[in-house]
């Protein structure tokens, strides 16, 4: 569409815009969702779909963020203030009308007008698709920061990609992960704002085309390209009842024109829309597998959509109030790099400021390092993403040009500095030479940043120590840790509102918007009446989790059992494996009749597996028959339980967190940047079984050696044992481990699938097995004996329970946000204009 033909004239008339605060009661509610309902959807009586319901709730809370949102902006326009833009390649949001009615402060209100209609809100909530943005804690973590920067009155914007479909729904079919398109947007987004007077074009292939300017400097331009268009939608993120509502901004992309006429009149109808294909394609699916060349291909074409749509934004927004004069662009300006994925971000920067706007290379080289800062999420050398050069060449021509100079001067200051160390140069290139050359996309993010952050103390000394070593001896000022949090908003309070109601009727509200607060609980953790409303609490949420997995995979969690949780994405590091030992080894004691004071236990595991992830899918396959061996055993009965939750997501989360007991946190030292999901648990009371990795070390600490089951290798022991590993001796020398291998190699778990799982039991045998799973088996198990012996004792488990609680403080991204903006963002709180008890605006 070619909005010039629609173009307004210059308008004035505040009239327009300037209109009374809407009504925050329930009869004002009440009345807007009546009027959406009848007079927006045209729906009447013979309606049936309680979606239609949902969406006229929906648009009603809508308008009460977008009065808010609309101050919000007008606020830091008013204050000239400082800004950051947090670039993301996933924000997994989850649903997002509970968390927009809690921080809004409607819950009250909503659940009357909804009564007055004869609907249920939990209906309403649950009428919501999870938003398919993300696929891991990396997204939920940007969920989790947005929301504190804007309690926090932060004037920080996120920026994404508006998936059509997320990362695929999950079933299990036979054992076995089947993946299915997620289209989570088959039905309207009613929570999005689409802004396409904002678009922007984004260039890919063709060929730099150099030149001399007017002032005899030579300059370049990209030419012949093949364009697409990034087409911005706005999610509104509100604060918790402050009156601010701060901007995600997710590009849809578009081909620039919707198809070739010329084409289509001479008959060829397919190819007359191929270019729409093409390009819509880009941002059509959440992270396609890159097993393959055109996969890789599609995702490096993803991070570079973003990258330059998120930086001409944010550059066409400052012209068009500052002008040409980049003199204080640094001051005012600050971009996030969430990861590896946006690291486009440095040369396209530079592109931006040297083709478009004609800035000298040092004076756009300095601007760069002045506004990008690069957080790290990994320690996996292999997820530290890399771009072949020939790829590069084929689809960023002109940026490659750019990082190849980049990495030429940034090579002459590593020789001053280093003279004659020419393996050192080769180690920090930005360049990956070999028979395939690589851009190596962190190195560039480290070079053109300003600040290069871990996630939590241990992630930043071993990236200090380890991947990044050569970097921080050079610019040991640039590094610093930043721990990872979540809001208690979403997981506490809206999560868990009977343990919130619990917690604020003891201590006051205040640990919403400052979760120190929840130190107040300490005292109270040996309050025997405290206790048993604690335990009350916990016994709702644990009845909430049994119906949901009674409902998901058809099995009953016995309510005096130990619920025992591990939810994340399936990764051999993560160790599910590990966890799927141990259930077996309690089979066997049961089986053998080694049940003298039984704890009974309920499993829980769920997560997805990448589509080309072969192992982690057969770990999934594992999980799966074991449980059905278990849970078919009437030998067995209630003394253990396992399922494999499929489709875990955001809402399932909200569930499984309250209901917990025992969470498991038992990846390989050394080999988990942070973790997200560990916090969580703890905060809802949970306790943890976990090692010394990741934020588990920063979670012992604040809440005490005597209160976490500590097991296994540390990081370094972990580097020492590789040097000499022998996983079959160990297994020779652990009767334990033994009987369980020799069960598994007995194909008791897939007795009519002969072989299926041998490639399992030849990584745990294998003198390379990066994980170390059977190093760590016997220590394991001897915790979890320990879980057993204080889970009996229901008392003094209460107690531990409630002490996790009040020493989650630390873990809010409240706090991690307020560091952020201290030690690297620098930017003002900005207050936007509230709505006083007089409904006028103050």
């Amino acid at each position: 569409m070619n909005l010039k033909r629609y173009a307004m004239k210059d308008l004035a008339c505040p009239q327009l815009t300037d209109v009374p605060p809407l009504g925050m009661d329930a009869a004002s509610l009440e009345m807007d969702i009546r009027h959406y309902y009848t007079n927006n959807l045209g729906r009447d009586q013979h309606c049936r779909l309680l979606y239609y319901a949902y969406e006229a709730l929906a648009l009603t809370i809508r308008d009460r963020l977008m009065e808010r949102w609309k101050n919000t902006r007008q606020a830091y326009e008013d204050a000239d203030a400082r800004r950051c833009y947090y670039l993301s390649l996933e924000f997994l949001m989850g649903r997002t009308l509970g968390n927009a009615v809690l921080n809004l402060g409607l819950d009250e209100e909503i659940e009357k007008a909804l009564n007055n209609l004869c609907l249920r809100y939990e209906d309403m909530v649950d009428a919501e698709p999870d938003a398919g943005l993300g696929n891991g804690g990396l997204g939920r973590l940007a969920a989790c920061f947005l929301d504190s920067c804007a309690t926090l009155q932060l004037p920080v914007m996120g920026y994404g990609i508006r998936y059509e479909y997320g990362m695929f729904r999950q079933n299990i079919n036979n054992g076995y992960q089947v993946e299915e398109p997620d289209h989570w947007l088959a039905m309207t987004n009613r929570w999005e704002v689409e802004r396409r007077e904002y678009r922007q074009r984004i260039k890919f292939g063709g060929h730099s085309e150099h030149y001399y300017d007017d002032n005899g400097r030579r300059r370049a331009r990209w030419v012949d390209t093949q364009d697409v268009q990034a087409i911005p939608y706005d999610v509104p993120i509100p604060g918790f009842n402050n009156g601010t509502v701060n901007t995600l901004r997710l590009w849809r992309a578009e081909a620039t024109e919707e198809f070739d006429l010329g084409e289509f009149n001479a008959g060829d109808y397919a190819g007359s829309v191929a270019a729409k294909n093409e390009a819509e394609k880009i941002t059509m699916v959440l992270y396609p597998n890159d097993a393959s060349e055109n996969g890789k291909n599609l995702r490096l074409g993803q991070q570079y959509f973003l990258a330059s749509a998120s930086l001409q934004d944010v550059i066409d927004r400052w012209t068009t109030i500052k002008g040409k004069d980049f003199s204080r662009f640094a001051e005012l300006n600050c971009f996030q790099l969430n990861d590896t994925h946006p690291c486009c971000a440095v040369p396209e920067l530079m592109r931006l400021l040297l083709d478009v706007h004609h800035l000298t290379w040092d004076e756009a080289w300095e601007i760069v390092q002045a506004t990008m800062a690069y957080t790290n999420h990994t320690l996996l050398p292999e997820a530290l993403e890399k771009w072949s050069v020939r790829m590069f060449q084929h689809l960023l021509p002109r940026l490659l040009e750019i990082i190849y100079e980049i990495n030429a001067r940034f090579l002459k200051e590593v020789a001053l500095r280093w003279p004659g160390d020419l393996e050192r140069q080769r180690r920090m290139s930005l360049i990956e030479e070999g028979p395939v050359p690589q851009v190596r996309m962190a190195y560039l993010g480290i070079v053109g940043s300003f600040s290069v952050n871990g996630v939590a103390a241990l992630h930043s000394r071993l990236l200090q120590q380890g991947l990044f070593r050569d970097f921080y001896e050079m610019w040991p000022e640039k590094f610093n840790n930043k721990t990872n949090g979540v809001t208690q908003r979403r997981w506490l309070a809206y999560a868990n509102p009977l343990l919130a109601e619990l917690i604020s009727s003891r201590i006051g509200s205040g640990w919403t918007t400052d979760l120190a607060q929840l130190k107040q609980l300490e005292p109270l953790a040996a309050d025997r009446a405290f206790q048993q409303q604690w335990q009350q609490v916990k016994n709702a949420n644990k009845e909430l989790l049994a119906d949901f997995v009674a409902d998901k995979c058809g099995v009953a969690f016995p309510l005096d059992s130990l619920f025992d949780v591990q939810v994340k994405r399936i990764h051999e590091y993560k160790r599910q494996l590990l966890n799927i030992l141990h259930v077996i080894h309690l089979y066997q004691r049961i089986k053998q009749g080694d049940i003298a004071d039984w704890v009974p236990r309920a499993i829980l595991i769920g997560g997805k597996a990448a589509p080309g992830y072969a192992m982690a899918k057969l770990i999934i396959k594992l999980v799966n028959n074991v449980a059905t061996v278990i849970n078919h055993d009437p030998q067995v009965g209630d003394l253990l339980k396992l399922v494999f939750l499929p489709n875990y997501n955001v809402s399932a989360m909200e569930i499984i967190c309250a209901g917990t007991d025992l969470s498991e946190q038992i990846s390989t030292a050394g080999k988990e940047a942070s973790g997200t999901g560990n916090m969580k648990f703890m905060m809802n009371g949970a306790l943890t079984i976990g090692t010394l990795d990741g934020a588990n070390i920063e979670m012992r600490e604040e809440v005490g050696a005597d209160n976490f089951f500590l097991f296994g290798l540390s990081a370094e022991e972990v580097e020492e044992r590789r040097r000499h590993y022998d996983p079959a001796a160990i297994i020779a020398a652990d009767k334990h481990l033994g009987q369980v291998m020799q069960l598994l190699q007995s194909a008791h778990f897939n007795q009519f699938e002969p072989g299926i799982f041998d490639p399992i039991i030849r990584a745990i045998v294998n003198p390379d097995d990066l994980w170390m799973v059977a190093a760590d088996f016997d220590s394991y198990r001897i915790a979890q004996e320990e879980v057993s012996r204080a889970y009996r004792d229901q008392q003094g488990w209460t107690r531990m329970s409630i002490l996790n609680s009040a020493a989650s403080g630390k873990f809010s991204t409240d706090r991690t946000m307020h560091q952020y903006n201290e030690d690297i963002w620098r930017l003002q709180a900005v207050a936007a204009r509230k709505v006083g008890e007089d409904g006028k605006y103050i």
